[in-house]
């Protein structure tokens, strides 16, 4: 697992979002993801110049007390402080804080390499460099500083030894591996958080467009009707008051029925957030009757062959995507057409199923334009891998096909 300090204040911040809150006894924001105490952000920051300081200060401040003079002993002691105190800047300005760690380490080097201590702050800074993106920095200003000093070391007389020259450029980069091994997985965790934030929009958008098509169907079709009736009840209320009664009757109950449909797609929508259970089935093959006889109150005759062998042998978002395609399909013919007869047809035909409804009516004049009906049922039809045609006859009327594969996939 990454260290807490190699995350940035956009992971910490993103992450605390995303995560319940703090229990009493907690505390703060932490490492994300962990089931033990958070660590506090001020610790966060602090925790490399608090041990770099710790570690290098006082082993710089006791090695020149006891083996330098006093002008060395304070050089060494100033190039020791400058590394922690660079590492306060290293979240804004990491680029920076490495060249400047760089330089204070090869200091101390250069002045007395028999007092020197390991330089965490130089570690810390180019692993946090590495990770916040300021790669360039990190491999140059560490390759310049690194020569350099050997050439110094070179002209003013100190003696480096080999294998100190060799172990210190084997820590070196070993700290740039650690830096681009913590980089590789913070970038492979956004990349798997990106992921999810995108599905997790998709899943949204799909799930609006769904709710949108079943309310489409719902309403679409219960308010033609209610329009209908409400024409011919106007028409008939001073003739045949009877009738008028009739057709007040007819929307009472369509609206009734408009309004139980409605519940049930609220009814699945609490589903999906509280647990609960929609109060109503779904629509299914077995309704189409009922549906039927609907239209026929209307005044339009439909005349269905069912071709299929068991409706209930169909697989339950088949159904409903069938039903609900014929209700738009009827609907349409309600709304747009003089037809006062539809026919429907339900087979199983190419190894899927098939569903024709047409009406001769007036004929349509000029090019189709699919309004939000036939793209609701061309939809529905493609979410389960099939199809959906439509077309109007030259001697007047329309047809609409709609083929759903047997093994539909969702």
């Amino acid at each position: 697992m990454p260290p807490p300090w190699a995350y940035s204040d956009a992971a910490w911040q993103d992450r605390a979002r995303h995560r319940p809150p703090a229990q009493p006894g907690q505390w703060g924001p932490g490492n994300p993801g962990s089931t033990g105490p958070r660590i506090p952000a001020i610790v966060v920051l602090w925790l490399p110049v608090v041990l770099s300081f710790l570690v290098q200060v006082p082993t710089v401040i006791f090695l020149a007390w006891h083996f330098s003079d006093r002008t060395e002993g304070l050089a060494a002691v100033g190039f020791a402080l400058l590394g922690p105190l660079a590492l306060i800047g290293a979240r804004r300005f990491p680029g920076p804080v490495v060249a400047l760690a760089a330089l204070a380490a090869a200091g101390l080097l250069l002045v007395r390499p028999d007092i020197s201590a390991p330089n965490l702050a130089l570690a810390f800074a180019i692993v946090l460099g590495i990770v916040r993106g300021a790669r360039l920095w990190v491999y140059s200003a560490v390759a310049v500083a690194w020569v350099l000093t050997i050439a110094t070391a070179s002209l003013i007389g100190v003696n480096l030894h080999p294998l100190r020259i060799a172990f210190t450029t084997l820590a070196l980069a070993l700290m740039m591996g650690i830096g681009e091994l913590i980089r590789v997985r913070r970038e492979h965790f956004q990349t798997v958080r990106r992921s999810a934030q995108a599905r997790r929009v998709d899943a949204e958008q799909r799930e609006r467009v769904r709710i949108a098509r079943e309310l489409h169907d719902v309403l679409g079709h219960s308010l033609s009707q209610i329009n209908v009736q409400a024409s011919v009840g106007l028409h008939l209320i001073d003739a045949q008051p009877e009738k008028a009664a009739e057709a007040l009757a007819s929307i009472k109950a369509t609206s009734k029925n408009a309004l139980d449909e409605v519940r049930m797609v609220l009814g699945i929508l609490r589903a999906d957030g509280e647990g609960t259970a929609p109060l109503s089935p779904e629509p299914d093959l077995a309704g189409l009757p009922a549906l039927f006889e609907t239209f026929q109150a209307q005044g339009i005759a439909v005349h269905c062959l069912n071709a299929l062998e068991a409706e209930s042998a169909a697989p339950a978002a088949t159904q409903l995507a069938l039903y609900r395609i014929c209700q738009e399909a009827l609907t349409n013919v309600l709304r747009h057409s003089g037809a006062r007869e539809a026919s429907v047809y339900l087979a199983i035909d190419r190894g899927g199923y098939l569903l024709t409804v047409s009406d001769i009516g007036t004929p349509v004049r000029g090019a189709l334009t699919p309004g939000g009906g036939l793209l609701g049922m061309r939809e529905r039809a493609e979410l389960l891998g099939g199809s959906l045609r439509y077309a109007a006859d030259a001697d007047g009327g329309f047809q609409i096909e709609a083929r759903i594969p047997l093994r539909a996939t969702r």
